[in-house]
């Protein structure tokens, strides 16, 4: 086997709706949108995956970077994700798991990532997750998901991704990987969607004793101004891990429970997700104004959002949470 998915191309391929173009958030952060598009590719319904999203908190500096369970994976896909050691070098694993059918994940550098071109690519190093569905040693290219798509690079990329630059001095090149086992058949569609409903209920049960949205807004005017004495490239590394966590996590959210058929509910998480992009965009103009007063009050709609979305679930699928 020379491919996990023969069947796709990144000449023609295309993302999934849940990266459309047209969307409040197209793309989240790499894990998540790596695994919308690798069960695309296989066949399955990303959107059950994601129930997870109702444990999402503020952490302080920061709203949770949320990723799928892997035991939801499991359970839903029947998908069994676990570490892979890495000791012969990366490249020789992952052609070893290829070859089985499966696929691996690394974090790797995206200097390197010709699809982050105008972002990182050659410009700067950052850590990222992609997934190799084909693997040319030879040849010295590879298909990969990454972000909201799929992608190939080749060349000089290649030798920078797997670091043939480094000597025999240097300590080796050993990225985090996971690697993915596929069952032999898919689950059929109503078991996966009861699987969802049962998840749905499970994560509602774990999620935060407080809004997370009105602790972020009761901090977001004072880590602004701290915000506003670094380099204005900071904005987006902030942003990144603030307004695009929670909003993309919402409208991720949203996509769910219209999937289960609670678009009533949906509403609520998707007034998060546009209220987290107006006031990345308020944010900005404060930042070159240096006027902050208007993010006392930017987020009251998303907070006063998440009370209603957890009062309607709390409705529908009762109040439990989960024991400490």
């Amino acid at each position: 086997m020379t491919a996990v998915f023969p069947q796709i191309d990144p000449a023609t391929y295309q993302p999934h709706a849940l990266h459309a173009v047209d969307r409040i958030w197209p793309e989240t952060n790499c894990y998540v949108d790596l695994w919308i598009e690798v069960l695309s590719a296989a066949g399955l319904p990303p959107e059950a995956m994601l129930g997870f999203t109702l444990t999402q908190d503020f952490e302080g500096d920061q709203m949770t970077f949320f990723k799928v369970p892997l035991e939801d994976l499991e359970t839903l896909y029947g998908i069994r994700v676990t570490e892979l050691a890495i000791f012969g070098g990366p490249e020789n694993h992952v052609l070893e798991q290829i070859s089985r059918g499966r696929l691996c994940l690394l974090e790797m550098d995206s200097f390197y990532l010709p699809d982050t071109r105008g972002l990182t690519y050659g410009t700067e190093h950052g850590k990222t997750t992609v997934a190799i569905n084909r693997l040319d040693l030879a040849g010295r290219s590879m298909d990969y998901f990454h972000n909201g798509g799929f992608f190939s690079l080749s060349g000089k990329d290649f030798d920078g991704i797997f670091q043939h630059h480094l000597t025999a001095n240097d300590p080796p090149f050993l990225p985090y990987t996971e690697f993915a086992k596929f069952p032999a058949g898919r689950p059929d569609m109503s078991t996966i969607r009861n699987e969802a409903e049962r998840l749905l209920r499970r994560h509602f049960a774990r999620r935060p004793v407080n809004n997370p949205v009105r602790a972020f807004a009761n901090v977001f005017p004072a880590q602004a101004k701290t915000l506003a004495e670094r380099e204005f490239a900071f904005f987006h590394k902030y942003a990144f891990n603030t307004l695009r966590q929670m909003g993309a996590n919402f409208e991720l959210l949203a996509s769910h429970l219209i999937w289960l058929d609670r678009g009533e509910l949906a509403v609520h998480a998707e007034k998060i997700a546009e209220t987290a992009k107006s006031s990345q965009f308020l944010l900005a103009r404060a930042l070159a104004r240096k006027k902050f007063e208007p993010l006392a009050t930017a987020l009251d709609p998303a907070a006063e959002a998440w009370d209603l979305l957890m009062t309607g679930l709390s409705t529908e699928l009762g109040g439990a949470r989960e024991a400490a």
